[in-house]
């Protein structure tokens, strides 16, 4: 199955960059999608509904200023992210403001709707839907996604437990439409390693937290800078929902990370994530495991840059091992 065409390209690198929860924003958005990748927020980053409205004309308007005045470059497309849970009691109301602006992408998670699914197909948008395993990813097919997002071990945020080996195996017997890979991913080699073992593109969004245009505070883009993989911890304990975060923040709101306790998933509440005395969404700081490759602060258009450099260098690496096991073959 060919590609939809608005995800042909050309982009710098094959990136979609994951929508985080208050990181991203307008500013990142347009720097992601400027940069020849494609950007992404979530709906419920935009408070109140209201200002959902206004943040999709900015990036619209700013990102067709922005090809106005570089007419050589590649705008890529963005996207927006909508949590297709009960527990999100304004969903109804930002599909409606995703079809008025025909959004070009929308990213579903925490379940499937066909009916938001049929709205966006209403005016030619396409819908990716995230997955943490092969059931979901059928349940998401069969409800009318046009492609899935694999959330595998080492994603930062909601992330699940497989091997991206398997996970990519699994769907790719079954679907050969669009595919991203998400988990542990913050290295132009590893965008690529996504590629060879069955992905469309890579999904990528811990590495971004730590550039200038992000939506968070300073500290919590040190800490992402300072970081490696050890220093992540999978939880469900502040939303009910596994999901990695830094351990620095977890002991700087006086947790003990070794020892979490458990969370009812029943009580998920992705409008306010205040399952514990310290709120989710502004103390306890999610990322994935790939952090050990971001090495600096950054503007979202270097770390693009470098991605795309180390790609295309990974790739002139692997066609020799190509050709000569092809030689060998033949």
């Amino acid at each position: 199955m060919s590609l939809p065409e608005i995800l042909t390209g050309p982009f710098a690198v094959p990136v979609v960059c994951s929508p985080m929860f208050i990181a991203s924003c307008p500013d990142l958005v347009v720097a992601q999608s400027a940069a020849g990748v494609i950007g992404s927020f979530p709906s419920l980053n935009a408070r109140p509904h209201s200002q959902f409205r206004d943040w999709l004309s900015e990036v619209e308007d700013r990102l067709a200023s922005y090809g106005a005045a570089n007419p050589t470059d590649f705008v890529a497309p963005f996207a927006v992210n909508q949590i297709v849970h009960k527990t999100n009691g304004r969903l109804e109301e930002d599909v409606q403001a995703c079809v008025d602006h025909k959004v070009p992408i929308v990213i579903t998670s925490l379940g499937a709707r066909e009916d938001v699914n049929e709205a966006i197909h209403s005016y030619g948008g396409i819908v990716l839907h995230d997955v943490i395993n092969n059931r979901h990813a059928h349940k998401a097919i069969e409800k009318g996604a046009d492609g899935l997002i694999a959330v595998a071990a080492g994603a930062g945020g909601h992330a699940g437990a497989l091997s991206p080996f398997a996970l990519l195996r699994e769907i790719r017997a079954w679907f050969d439409g669009p595919l991203m890979l998400s988990g542990a991913i913050a290295h132009g080699s590893s965008i690529l390693a996504a590629q060879v073992a069955g992905a469309d593109f890579a999904y990528v969004g811990s590495a971004f937290l730590s550039t200038h245009e992000a939506n968070v505070v300073d500290g919590y883009k040190d800490m992402i800078v300072a970081s490696g993989a050890s220093d992540v911890v999978y939880s469900n304990l502040f939303t009910g929902v596994h999901g990695n975060y830094l351990r620095g923040s977890i002991e700087a709101a006086g947790f003990d990370p070794d020892n979490l306790p458990q969370s009812d998933p029943t009580a998920m509440d992705f409008a306010s994530t205040g399952n514990t005395d310290a709120k989710a969404w502004k103390d306890i700081w999610g990322s994935g495991q790939g952090i050990g490759d971001v090495v600096e602060r950054q503007p979202a258009a270097g770390l693009v840059a470098r991605l795309a450099d180390e790609y295309d260098e990974a790739l002139r690496g692997l066609a020799p091992r190509v050709e000569s096991r092809l030689a060998v073959r033949l």
